[in-house]
């Protein structure tokens, strides 16, 4: 349970570490909890959509939706997916891939990949119906975390641990590990509206090998930056699954 906890105190801003004092060798295996992070994260999005959609338009709704993400999670994985986009985009060499992402200052190619990836969510998600949007975002988050997760399991960790931002680097998932992983990824998907929709797990599933295999090449491995990149990227890649399944059968 205490490694529950710490996955809930590191990836959110909700004051989780009021509950008890959680050993820092916990905080090693979060990323193996992430999905049940999900849950919460993508539990609280469909509660604002569908409270908000009461009396304010769809599109409305849905901004309000994402910024409580954006704020439960105080921009973890926003700021990882900068990071990733300036490091790699700038970066000619590993070395300085890894310093770029590395330095809190956001450039260029951060700021576009942002602005992409942000308006290329929010575009997706407002084609859908507006009564599957919450649904949708049940089974988006968590399942793509469970994808992501798969990265300290298929890659070594880039950097010397005392190089880390947070200081920790991340175990390798045990068996049990493996599968509630797999478990708090794959349960949400009931979620979705048809069994027809499920075919769009394969997006995250392609996605986050190729990144994987570009992360190996550049760098030899991954870093926390690459973990919210990948969630991020990979998340998205399934709404729009969901999307042109549904504009294919319509």
């Amino acid at each position: 349970m205490m490694r529950v906890l710490a996955a809930f105190i590191f990836f959110t801003r909700l004051p989780f570490w009021r509950l008890a004092e959680v050993p820092a060798a916990c905080f090693k295996h979060v990323v193996s909890y992430w999905p049940l992070v999900g849950w919460l994260t993508a539990g609280l999005m469909a509660l604002v959509y569908y409270a908000a959609s009461l009396c304010l338009p769809v599109s409305v709704a849905l901004l309000l939706a994402l910024f409580t993400r954006l704020l439960v999670t105080g921009c973890l994985h926003e700021d990882g997916l900068a990071d990733f986009f300036d490091g790699f985009g700038g970066g000619t060499n590993r070395a300085r891939i890894l310093e770029i992402m590395k330095d809190s200052h956001i450039g260029s190619y951060g700021v576009i990949g942002l602005i992409g990836y942000l308006g290329l969510l929010y575009a997706t998600l407002l084609a859908l119906p507006a009564t599957w949007m919450g649904i949708v975002l049940l089974a988006g988050d968590p399942f793509c975390k469970s994808v992501s997760a798969q990265i300290i399991n298929h890659l070594p960790y880039a950097r010397k641990e005392e190089e880390a931002k947070s200081k920790t680097v991340y175990s390798r998932m045990t068996l049990g590990e493996r599968i509630v992983c797999a478990l708090a990824g794959l349960l949400p998907l009931c979620w979705l509206p048809s069994p027809v929709y499920g075919w769009a797990i394969a997006f995250p599933q392609i996605l986050s090998w190729f990144l994987f295999y570009f992360m190996r090449r550049k760098i030899q491995g991954y870093t926390g930056d690459c973990c919210g990149a990948t969630f991020l990227l990979t998340e998205v890649s399934f709404y729009l699954g969901i999307l042109l399944i549904y504009q294919l059968s319509n």
